[in-house]
């Protein structure tokens, strides 16, 4: 549960440093490698999708792969909050990261995941109405549904992160300022503050955690019967991300490496499997390869 310190000896803490995952330090130049590769290969992999839906007018019209390229989107943005911070704690230098830096790292954390969150439940829902019900599916989603759907979900994803972040580091922080974690979320930051952090846990476990494992239930019951990709995609992304926010007040050393699968593995995996798997992508593929991408 919470806690509380005595901050009266204590100096304001003006910035964080960020402990980064643990591993053997003959293995950091490796590592180091891997995750470079890694977000170089995302960024690319997201990016011709993304770019395949726009230059596309046959996929651009449909509802599944304008959630597609906004899920694509979403994936670069979070993997660049993430992981390049991610392969600094493994380079010679110091890992301080400003306050004010972190406050940034962790709402636009909140904000973008707690949005692939709500995407990834549009794209079940989606499925199972083009599966279940395809005579109906033209009217119950289109094209300006889809959109406000998906504005709505970056407004929630944005009221999310605000409300986190605000919750947060409205906390004063002094004296220790080593965060055991590879970036600033909630959990490692809040074992910090120097005040009462028992609030903060609730609504961390209500906000996250049950949200988070109440998508994940409803996006099972309509992916089981329609979309077995989207079901590997989503098991990789919530399991994990459930397992650390339900359980928030505590502490395990598996939370680093747990982690690494929803904020890294995930924006990697989606390109491929979402391509690989999608005849009319790789056919959209083809057709802009070979000039023809407009007919």
């Amino acid at each position: 549960m919470g806690k509380t310190k005595n901050t009266s000896l204590d100096a304001v803490v003006t910035d964080f440093i960020l402990l980064g995952l643990s591993h053997p330090p003959n293995l950091r130049s490796l590592l180091f490698l891997v995750f470079f590769v890694i977000y170089i290969l995302t960024q690319l992999g997201n990016l011709l999708i993304l770019l395949t839906v726009w230059a596309d007018p046959k996929l651009r019209a449909r509802p599944m792969y304008i959630l597609l390229g906004v899920l694509s989107f979403l994936d670069m943005w979070l993997s660049s909050v993430i992981v390049p911070r991610l392969i600094l704690d493994f380079a010679p230098s110091i890992k301080a990261i400003p306050f004010g830096g972190c406050v940034a790292q962790l709402y636009f954390f909140h904000f973008l995941g707690s949005t692939q969150c709500f995407l990834y439940t549009l794209m079940a829902y989606d499925r199972y109405l083009a599966i279940c019900q395809p005579l109906r599916y033209p009217v119950l989603m289109n094209g300006r549904l889809c959109t406000v759907l998906v504005a709505g979900a970056w407004v929630a994803g944005s009221m999310h992160g605000s409300i986190q972040a605000t919750l947060t580091f409205r906390l004063p922080y002094c004296g220790h300022n080593q965060v055991d974690y590879f970036i600033c979320d909630i959990p490692a930051v809040l074992r910090l503050a120097c005040a009462d952090t028992t609030v903060n846990e609730l609504v961390t476990f209500v906000d996250i955690g049950v949200v988070a494992a109440s998508c994940f239930m409803l996006i099972l019951r309509r992916a089981f019967s329609t979309c077995g990709s989207h079901l590997i995609v989503v098991r990789v992304y919530y399991v994990p991300c459930i397992f650390i926010y339900l359980r928030a007040g505590s502490k395990s050393p598996l939370d680093g490496a747990v982690a690494v699968f929803y904020t890294v593995v995930t924006p990697l995996l989606n390109p491929l499997i979402y391509t690989l798997r999608n005849q009319e992508v790789k056919s959209a593929l083809k057709r802009i390869t070979a000039g023809r991408g407009t007919e």
